[in-house]
């Protein structure tokens, strides 16, 4: 296999893992569940021991490089099977290919005759996969060995009409059968599905067709493969020659992999890729093509969530407002105009037989209401009864039809009789329909503010950018301001003091200070100079810089954390589960307890009678238990039900983001607030995991500086951290910017040990004990006691020889991070207890923990043996957390609960773990876990409202406060209520917004 991809949030930033040598991570390794397009396996299931010290003659063994082994990604293997007749034979095969170990997911098409599964091939092969299918007794042929990444794609739909969770489920499980489908995320608070597929066996396209099948609309959002797209505005005339000339023209740019035309919107979209070509060549190539005929722009439409969020609320807010011109006459008449004299004698006069002026105004006005304003619930309900499910639509539709059509039978009779009265139930449709329009608009208004943090961040970016312009001699010989959309790279762009960076690149001239808090939270400005990265939406606070671009549009660090944050926010918590089930048999619970309302009612009156001070005058016991029946039917809300989890996690994954910790979905939240155990690496970790040098003792009588001089000489050859430290150091003892060392001759590098050159007229050896002993170096007693001194510190001492004698001795460090040891005690609040697993040796070991505080501590530990201390944790019932930044951090980080990851880490590591802490700060750790507590309780609370308030609001509703208090429940009171629980539900939600991450020492 190929080496593993850069993972998701470190492309964001750039980097990359070093390595050395290699070895096989453990194969017991836990298979679980991942994340929607984040998946939590490490993609290089290989990690790297700790190694020894290198060309400084260091002994932090955490500092040691490590590499990456072959990649162990899953696979995805089609099997034909035949013989399979019906479900149950599908079921059967299913069942029993995901016993096997190692099986992610498997889905089997009984009309294709196919199974796909998806599996590890380190933990099960095709052949017994194939063979535990014949078991079953089918016969299976293996059709398709594997599917390369490159064709497992993840797209994202934007679907409307969906009102309930049972909604969202019914389009799940229809994509979930979609063959070449491996899986799919319905999320009804954002309106979203995210679908992992084969773009070999299903096509983009074919997805949103299968929604729309389920009577929903499916907007696509994109495909997975057209990351680089971009969509162009044409102003001018596009007829069939145009369109045939500019198609031609821009299909012969390289890098152009697909045009679309769409005349009668005027829009060119093109697919492309950002290193062969970018958007203004796109634009230039049309102009130029179409003669000056057209003129070509970036497409300038919004966001589509958004616009179709805004166009939602408008449409409900219109649909409410339109449905009270109708229902304020509605409920005037029937409430209202009846206790005042004079109105209530011209409502009551008769038009025909018994029917009267204000029975046929009600009719009249709540007709509108019900079948025009109020379409939209017949709409839906045909939707889900279409598809064997139901939802709240129905449950509505029910009983405002039950309403409605009664009293219309009502005012029939009446006008064909002489003696019969009315008693109609406009006002309670009507207004039904009214609150229920009103509960739904208030709803879309908070939900949209759920997913405001996501807005935020886009909005960092800005509308415009300065470009400079280049002669052929490589002078800047103009600058040209151009939409910051239209950025390619290797764009020179310039930022002056106050602007925004337009682009992630690299500083090629200037010095400033940049404010990244909006990106990483780092609350200081950090210093940028030549050569330095800088990132995209950040503030230029002082100084002129002038940036190339890297990485543009969707490469960009921006766009990779806000499409982090969207798949965060598809992700389910296994919470959610709980909330589905009830749904699922919520709706048809609601209206059998509705016909057993109605039925105990009546039968009850019929049978034994009411007295006559239970039944208004103007009511028979029929009446009376329908209005029963009818508030039953409408106050129950499986809304609120679903939204307790998604909504509480859309915010929480939000407020997160925007304080520099990045949460990998529900999952990730669910286990992070049952953590009662951290286990913490050392090295970049509890430490900066830079060396710097701390202190230098001179054994001669030399000059610093010119000691320094023949020892920077000696290690500016070698690539070991603890020589780049002393370099670094030794660069503060000279003003020049590039100062350039004598030369080193006869340059040689022990690995493990140390090096040696000739530096003018001296032998220069600067390395460790070891390597001085061996080289018949005799080490005086006063280094000695200096080497064991500086052991004790938890520091690395560095013998420096010259001509085979012992000159000085350079002591560098891995400084802890600021606030360690308070984080611990924090920790140690909250009921957290703090261990430390290191590599490292075990005096250095003990000296880091005696400072921070941890009591627990296991040193000299390789990488499969930090993941055995992990297993052998939560064997002992601890729910853990593994506090990582390195490539042998990943076995740990995927075994753990819950894996966090420094942000400055290894691609390994971020992408192996559930949390990042983009800002590399201890305190983020405590600000995960805090924040998940304190979500899940958010939700806890959300469940106790939404059930409790059906449980309390249907027996109410049923009227088991009427024998005894003569209290009944108006159906649109109790619409109102359903209306009222759910916007409940989602404000409860959005109060996270306000989370304040806590602050040590309080």
């Amino acid at each position: 296999m190929a080496a593993s991809t850069r993972a998701l949030f470190l492309s964001c930033f750039h980097g990359s893992g070093g390595g050395g040598g290699t070895s096989e991570v453990s194969r017991r390794l836990v298979l679980r569940p991942r994340y929607p397009s984040m998946p939590r396996r490490p993609r290089s299931a290989a990690v790297a021991g700790e190694g020894g010290e290198g060309g400084g003659g260091g002994g932090d063994g955490d500092l040691e490089a490590a590499a990456v082994g072959e990649e162990e990604e899953e696979k995805v293997a089609v099997f034909e099977v035949s013989g399979m007749t019906c479900a149950a034979c599908a079921g059967s095969v299913e069942k029993a290919v995901k016993r096997l170990q190692g099986i992610h997911d498997a889905a089997v098409d009984v009309l294709g005759g196919r199974a796909q599964v998806v599996f590890y091939p380190a933990f099960v092969s095709e052949e017994k996969i194939r063979e535990t299918i014949q078991d079953v007794g089918f016969e299976a042929k293996l059709i398709d060995e594997e599917v390369k990444e490159k064709n497992i794609l993840v797209c994202r739909l934007h679907i409307k009409g969906m009102t309930c969770t049972s909604c969202a489920s019914t389009v799940e499980s229809i994509l979930q059968v979609v063959p070449g489908v491996q899986r799919a995320s319905v999320a009804l608070a954002t309106e979203e599905a995210e679908i992992r597929y084969d773009r070999r066996i299903v096509t983009a396209s074919q997805l949103t067709h299968a929604v729309e099948e389920t009577g929903f609309e499916a907007i696509l959002i994109t495909t997975g493969d057209d990351q680089s797209r971009i969509d162009l505005k044409v102003d001018g005339t596009l007829n069939e020659k145009s369109i045939m000339i500019v198609k031609s023209s821009v299909q012969a740019l390289p890098g152009v992999e697909d045009i679309k035309v769409d005349p009668e919107l005027h829009k060119i979209t093109i697919s492309y890729k950002p290193d062969q070509t970018g958007p203004r060549d796109l634009i230039e190539v049309i102009e130029s093509a179409a003669s000056g005929d057209l003129t070509v722009s970036i497409y300038p439409e919004a966001d589509g969530r958004q616009q179709h969020r805004h166009g939602e609320i408008k449409r409900y807010r219109q649909s409410f407002l339109w449905s009270l011109v109708f229902t304020i006459p509605v409920f005037l008449t029937s409430m209202v105009f009846m206790y005042i004299p004079g109105l209530k004698d011209g409502l009551e006069k008769k038009v025909i037989n018994m029917m009267s002026i204000g029975e046929l105004l009600r009719w009249i006005l709540s007709t509108p209401v019900q079948f025009v304003i109020g379409r939209r619930f017949y709409t839906g309900a045909y939707k889900a009864l279409s598809h064997g499910s139901s939802n709240m639509d129905v449950l509505i539709a029910l009983g405002t039809n039950t309403a409605y059509f009664y009293s219309v039978y009502s005012i029939f009779r009446a006008a064909s009789s002489h003696n019969y009265m009315a008693t109609d139930f406009f006002e309670t449709s009507s207004m039904l329909i009214s609150f229920i329009l009103l509960g739904k608009y208030l709803e879309i208004l908070a939900k949209g503010k759920t997913s405001e943090a996501i807005a935020k961040l886009m909005d960092l970016a800005p509308e415009t950018a300065t470009m400079l312009i280049y002669d052929n001699e490589g002078n800047v010989v103009g600058e040209k301001e151009i939409d910051s959309r239209l950025i390619q790279k290797n764009d020179v762009i310039k930022v002056v003091p106050g602007g925004k960076v337009a682009s992630d690149g690299f500083v090629i001239w200037g010095q400033s200070h940049v404010n990244e808090s909006m990106i990483t939270g780092e609350s200081r400005p950090v210093a940028k100079r030549k050569g330095d990265t800088v990132i995209g939406g950040t503030v230029n606070e002082n100084g002129v810089l002038h940036v190339r671009a890297t990485f543009v549009g969707s490469e960009s660090a921006l766009a990779q954390i806000v499409r982090l944050v969207e798949s965060a926010q598809m992700a389910k918590a296994p919470v959610q589960k709980f909330a589905d089930q009830i749904s699922r048999v919520f709706v048809p619970l609601v209206i059998v307890l509705s016909l057993l309302t109605w039925l105990a009612w009546f039968l009850a009156g019929r049978l034994h009678g009411y007295p006559n001070s239970w039944i208004p005058s103007s009511m028979d016991s029929f009446q009376l238990a329908l209005q029963f029946g009818i508030s039953v039917m409408v106050i129950a809300c499986p809304c609120a039900l679903g939204l307790a989890t998604p909504t509480a996690v859309m915010v929480a994954t939000g407020v997160g983001a925007s304080q520099g910790v990045l949460i990998k979905g529900g999952q990730a939240l669910e286990s992070a607030q049952k953590v009662d155990c951290i286990v913490f690496d050392k090295t970049g970790t509890l430490t900066i995991g830079k060396p710097v040098v701390v202190n230098t003792r001179l054994l001669k009588n030399m000059v610093l500086r010119e000691f320094y001089d023949y020892v920077a000489a000696a290690e500016v050859n070698s690539e070991h951290p603890l020589a780049k430290a002393v370099v670094e150091h030794a660069k503060k003892f000279h003003s020049e910017e590039s100062y350039v060392w004598p030369e080193a001759r006869d340059f040689i590098s022990v690995t493990g040990h140390g090096v040696k050159a000739k530096i003018s007229d001296r032998a220069v050896m600067v390395g460790n004990k070891s390597f001085m002993l061996t080289s018949g170096i005799d080490i005086p007693v006063e280094a000695l006691e200096i080497l064991t001194e500086e052991e004790e510190k938890a520091q690395t001492a560095i013998i420096v020889a010259m001509d085979q004698e012992v000159v000085g001795i350079i002591s560098v460090s891995d400084p802890i991070k600021p606030n360690a040891r308070e984080v611990i005690s924090y920790l140690k609040s909250m009921k957290v207890e703090s261990i430390m697993v290191t590599g490292d040796n075990w005096g250095t070991a003990n000296a880091i923990s005696k400072e921070v505080g941890i009591e627990n501590t296991v040193a000299e530990a390789k990488p499969e043996q930090k993941a055995e201390k992990v297993k052998e944790l939560q064997s002992a019932g601890r729910t853990v957390a593994m506090v990582g930044d390195g490539i042998n951090d990943s076995p740990a980080l995927v075994s753990a609960d819950v894996g966090l990851a420094i942000g400055a880490g290894t691609d390994v590591a971020i992408e192996a773990a559930d949390i990042v802490l983009m800002k590399s700060n201890l305190e983020d750790v405590i600000t995960a876990i805090d924040l998940s507590r304190k979500t899940f309780f958010r939700i806890r609370m959300n469940y106790v409202w939404a059930l409790g308030y059906n449980i309390i609001g249907i027996p109410i509703a049923a009227g088991v406060l009427f024998p005894s208090t003569r209290f009944r429940l108006p159906p649109w009171v109790a619409g109102a209520a359903m209306a009222a629980s759910s916007v409940s539900v989602v404000c409860w939600s959005l109060l996270l917004r306000y989370y304040k991450s806590p602050k040590l020492g309080r």
